[in-house]
């Protein structure tokens, strides 16, 4: 069957190598450089935060970290599996998907302003590597790429016997669906000075997520916000923030700022329309349930 994958961020991608592997013919059109999505803008840590739904997001997860556990042994993927803790400034119950990441933990024995933390080993991806590598994998399994701007479904619907529409923020105008809007993320790249743990402040929105030659510092989610030029005043935010996490990084050197529009909705979508699946609206998350989704993609495709 000839499927149209329309979104080259990592949902998209995903998908596609998932329909690719069941001998789908794959066309992938992107209406940006897939090294210019805002998946590699993300700091590519693995776990799902707030997303919804519960259920079906600790699905996603399950299946995304065990991908990721194979992936990691993988040269070039930019996966490795790394420690590091969720802080907590308020106490609440272990998270739904605790079970899904694997061997999450609670730990009271923390400084304030911190009730807890969660600690974990998670996977912890460098997307501008994974994303080279997931592009070379769907080139070696016959996908075609197109660079253009779709503007409605019906543009593609005679070139192909189904479309995914994974086009993240453009989803939802394709979708004629509103309810999906951005989500401003901002972040800072040193260089890593040696870290082996990453550390998430979950209420502050603050991080530090070390990938050797590089550590993602973070961040911010301004929604309905759609500049994608740097604010140098939340870059400064941002550091003294992430100092505040790891006294002394404050001190290296900064290799760039990099901004991306995730495609917010209070509800993650995935379903089937006729010949359309849609799967849209996974905010920060979309590393992190990549793979569930892709699978559960590729799943209705074959129905």
């Amino acid at each position: 069957m000839r499927i149209t994958v329309i979104g080259g961020g990592v949902v998209g991608l995903s998908a596609a190598l998932r329909l690719a592997r069941r001998d789908h013919r794959i066309t992938v059109v992107s209406a940006d450089p897939l090294t210019e999505t805002t998946t590699t803008v993300a700091g590519g840590l693995i776990y799902p935060r707030h997303a919804e739904p519960v259920e079906r997001v600790a699905r996603w997860t399950e299946v995304s970290v065990a991908e990721f556990h194979r992936l990691a042994e993988v040269p070039g993927t930019g996966v490795r599996f790394r420690p590091g803790a969720l802080l907590r400034r308020t106490d609440r119950p272990m998270p739904p998907w605790a079970d899904a990441v694997g061997g999450m933990t609670r730990d009271t024995d923390v400084a304030a302003p911190y009730t807890d933390a969660l600690r974990c080993v998670s996977p912890l991806v460098n997307t501008g590597r994974y994303v080279a590598w997931l592009e070379a994998e769907l080139r070696r399994a016959g996908v075609e790429f197109e660079r253009r701007t779709v503007r409605a479904l019906s543009d593609v619907a005679d070139e192909t016997d189904m479309v995914v529409n994974a086009a993240g923020m453009d989803a939802g105008r394709l979708a004629g669906d509103d309810t999906v809007r951005p989500a401003r993320g901002q972040v800072v790249h040193i260089a890593d000075p040696g870290l082996t743990e990453w550390i998430v402040d979950e209420d502050d929105f603050s991080y530090v997520l070390p990938h050797g030659d590089h550590a993602v510092c973070g961040g911010t989610e301004e929604f309905g916000e759609d500049s994608l030029e740097p604010d140098p005043d939340t870059t400064k935010d941002i550091l003294r923030r992430c100092a505040a996490l790891l006294p002394g990084i404050e001190d290296a050197e900064i290799l760039r700022v990099k901004v991306g529009l995730r495609p917010h909705r209070d509800r993650i979508r995935l379903d089937r329309e006729g010949d359309v699946i849609h799967c849209y609206g996974l905010g920060g998350v979309g590393v992190t349930l990549s793979w569930g989704c892709a699978d559960e993609v590729a799943d209705l495709a074959g129905r």
